[in-house]
């Protein structure tokens, strides 16, 4: 008996694919020292803005349907210049805002360690186990953010969603999507470029990664 053929990946009855760009916010005047940025509600540097510039040109040839951002000025503003290039109006999801840092707020590594070595060296050995002081535990905060672009894909099927937000964040909640081990953010993901994309690629709640942190001079996939 000769065997059937394989039948299709998707039931005819699933909901079509989501794409999800993710988008770090653009540079701010805190990344020339290398300061932890979290909750603090921090301005653009004039390189930043350029960067957002590039975003929103990027913006006008994706095909995007939606623009959603985290509630922090530095990520709405950023998308700000994708708003104009789509004339899609931007949703603020409060859960995408980015981790609280604690003690780390406004410093830099450098000045952790002198301050508090101990903490930072248990911080450094497993980021996720060891939050610095007064910090956000960072699996709350990826079950935050991973819950949200889950959402976001079931109620946008088969549509291109611009999410602009935040490098731990998003490093956080790769890891909980992918199947990656939290402690393993920093390694795994080392760091987002401002204004780049990484594309996911949702469906029935299962996430592909499609492309990782690149440059809005690149192209966009269409596939």
């Amino acid at each position: 008996m000769t065997p059937a053929p394989p039948g299709p990946l998707t039931s005819p009855t699933s909901p079509a694919p989501t794409t999800l760009f993710l988008a770090r916010h653009g540079e701010t005047v805190w990344h020339a020292e290398n300061r932890y940025t979290g909750v603090s509600d921090i301005d653009l540097t004039e390189r930043g803005r350029e960067q957002a510039e590039g975003l929103g040109a990027w913006a006008a040839g994706a095909g995007l349907d939606a623009i959603v951002t985290s509630p922090l000025s530095r990520a709405r503003r950023t998308a700000g210049p994708a708003i104009r290039s789509t004339g899609l109006d931007a949703v603020s999801e409060p859960e995408l805002r980015e981790i609280d840092f604690g003690i780390a707020e406004g410093r830099t590594l450098a000045e952790l360690e002198t301050s508090h070595p101990r903490e930072t060296t248990a911080f450094l050995r497993d980021p996720a186990a060891h939050p610095l002081p007064a910090g956000e535990d960072p699996p709350a905060a990826a079950a935050r953010g991973a819950d949200a672009l889950l959402r976001l894909a079931a109620t946008h099927p088969g549509r291109r969603v611009l999410v602009v937000a935040h490098n731990t964040l998003f490093r956080l909640v790769l890891c909980r999507l992918l199947g990656i081990p939290g402690r393993e953010y920093r390694r795994v993901f080392p760091g987002l470029r401002n204004c780049a994309i990484t594309e996911l690629r949702v469906s029935a709640g299962q996430v592909a990664l499609m492309s990782f942190n690149v440059p809005t001079d690149q192209g966009v996939s269409v596939t």
